[in-house]
């Protein structure tokens, strides 16, 4: 039986752990051909070892994607090694410190936009010329319900998923009729590194609380709706921020 992603490219930022590597593992079950980009290198070389242990082929490639010249480099090597790019899950983020608004430092600020939202940005930049010229692709975005709803003490990360979501807008107007599909997934309280630390805490109780679902979301549930927007199944749709978050934006 064909995967449906065989013979296909696919490309990953910040799959090093959490939904990134539920991603990159995702698109090579599919088939295809895939490439992890991250700033954690044990983390990253440990997903492209989980890749090739179950048959699959994989890169890894040191990228903080804040750094334009390093996903320059991403995308170089990508279409070096692989003659293409087919689709590409622009996921790396960062939570940033919390604090209110006015407490927010400039410096919290500017580094959580720069790795959340000019990042997203970079990649695309980078990615897009490439896929023009293999006439398509497919592009996926992690955003947040950070983007869709407010998140009290979170003014930067707040800023920087509801930036996504338009900038996936913009590109997927842009870019329409050519071929490129751009989409952003916005999960919920999803069990990553990100909130292990919380486990058996009144914080993991009350992240919990917030989820009508009644538990915290999988990485690998992400991961699903991703290759779903990526695939031929999502031929039409192309624009869309799509919560992955158990009903939480619903209430």
């Amino acid at each position: 039986m064909t995967k449906q992603f065989e013979g296909k490219v696919a490309l990953v930022t910040g799959a090093a752990s959490g939904i990134g590597r539920a991603s990159a593992l995702a698109f090579a079950r599919e088939g295809a051909t895939t490439v992890v980009a991250d700033v954690l290198v044990e983390g990253g070389e440990e997903t492209v070892r989980i890749i090739k242990e179950a048959g699959g082929d994989a890169l890894f490639v040191t990228t903080d994607v804040s750094k334009a010249a390093e996903v320059k480099v991403l995308i170089q090597k990508t279409v070096e090694t692989y003659g293409r790019l087919d689709y590409a899950h622009n996921n790396a983020g960062i939570a940033g410190a919390e604090a209110p608004t006015a407490e927010c430092t400039e410096e919290n600020w500017d580094h959580t936009i720069a790795i959340n939202l000019k990042g997203v940005w970079l990649c695309m930049k980078y990615e897009i010329p490439q896929m023009l010229k293999q006439g398509g692709g497919a592009i996926v975005n992690t955003a947040s319900t950070a983007g869709l709803v407010g998140l009290e003490g979170s003014p930067a990360y707040c800023a920087s998923k509801g930036g996504v979501i338009q900038l996936t807008r913009a590109a997927a107007l842009d870019y329409a009729k050519a071929g490129i599909r751009v989409n952003a997934v916005c999960p919920g309280v999803i069990r990553t590194p990100m909130v292990e630390s919380l486990v058996g805490t009144e914080a993991e109780a009350g992240l919990i609380a917030m989820e009508p679902i009644g538990r915290m979301g999988k990485p690998e549930e992400v991961a699903e709706a991703v290759v779903w927007l990526c695939s031929d199944a999502a031929s039409f749709v192309t624009g869309n921020a799509m919560p992955v978050d158990g009903g939480l934006v619903a209430q």
